[in-house]
């Protein structure tokens, strides 16, 4: 016979109210009762009934996710990330690409899928603060990642100046004197490029090193093609960079081919930090340096925002701006 709340609240030696509140992801349990419910939950194998209260709720049990680039590794951890804290909390999640364009991120906000969902998380690279807010007056919607949003909707994000200005000190505090940085991206306005690069010049700068414009590479894309032809467009020049900082691993990893190609060694010529901690990095040779979003937290702060509002809590409070930790981790590339 199927578990019922009253055998979970049995099992966890709490009230059935408390077992309801848990399972429908409400604020006011304490974490240790939250887990002791959850392992009973597990235990019993407790299944809710989903579709009849999504029903009695006005609601589908569905929310959106919708990022630039499906293929990309960092939002390929994201996605699954998301997707396992959300089947905790009962949902589903439906996944989109956009392209970064405006248009597409439009269209799933404004278009018929809004209707589809009880929320949205977004990773937008193009709409402006106002549509972000308009939108998020509207639906329940969460943004992710570096695209200002001007107080107008929830956000999730790692502090990107700070992060950057880390992975730029670390390289400076090896000794290395001409620094490279890869993944400007002036045609895009999510912030993510400028915030890093802002990082990176103040490091130099504190470190009493030149910022030098012949070092800074702008990138079509944060893929490892670009980090090719950008690492030998600097290899190309003299003196060569003693180190480089990439937006991203997959730059990263795109520059140290380039670096061997050039006939020059990681890191005794060129030391090398990039930026995601992307899975490829840790298995590559010499393993990448890098800066290490804490991804897990990522994920379950976003759908934390994303429930709140879903289940009408904090209707009546401002966007909240919710920073989520970093660390450099420390590979062979940049010792």
């Amino acid at each position: 016979m199927a578990a019922k709340l009253k055998d979970v609240a049995a099992r966890a030696g709490v009230s059935v109210r408390t077992v309801s509140n848990v399972v429908n992801n409400a604020p006011a349990v304490a974490p240790a009762t939250r887990e002791r419910v959850l392992v009973a939950i597990d235990e019993l194998q407790y299944r809710p009934n989903l579709a009849a209260r999504n029903l009695r709720q006005g609601r589908t049990g569905l929310i959106g996710l919708a990022v630039p680039e499906v293929s990309s590794p960092y939002f390929g951890e994201i996605a699954e990330l998301l997707i396992d804290a959300a089947q905790d909390r009962g949902w589903t999640v439906l996944i989109d690409r956009t392209d970064g364009t405006a248009a597409r991120e439009r269209r799933l906000l404004e278009g018929s899928e809004r209707h589809t969902v009880d929320g949205m998380i977004m990773s937008p690279w193009s709409l402006t603060p106002e549509e972000l807010g308009r939108h998020s007056a509207t639906m329940p919607l969460v943004v992710l990642g570096e695209q200002e949003t001007g107080g107008t909707a929830d956000h999730v994000a790692i502090d990107n100046v700070t992060a950057a200005g880390e992975a730029t000190a670390h390289l400076a505090g090896l000794g290395r004197r001409r620094i490279a940085a890869v993944g400007l991206q002036p045609q895009l306005s999510n912030g993510t490029a400028e915030q890093r690069a802002q990082g990176y010049r103040e490091a130099l700068t504190a470190a009493a090193l030149p910022v030098e414009p012949s070092l800074m590479k702008s990138v079509a894309s944060l893929h490892r093609d670009e980090g090719v032809r950008a690492m030998r467009e600097l290899l190309a020049a003299e003196p060569v960079p003693d180190a480089v900082f990439c937006f991203s691993d997959e730059l990263a990893l795109g520059a140290m081919r380039a670096i061997s190609d050039h006939g020059l060694r990681v890191p005794a010529d060129v030391a090398v930090i990039g930026f995601d901690d992307i899975e490829d990095g840790r298995y590559c040779v010499p393993s990448l340096a890098t800066v290490s979003p804490d991804k897990p937290q990522i994920a379950e702060r976003a759908l934390q925002c994303l429930a709140d509002r879903v289940y009408g809590r904090l209707g009546h409070l401002p966007a909240r701006q919710v920073t989520v930790p970093h660390r450099l981790v420390v590979r062979e590339s940049a010792v």
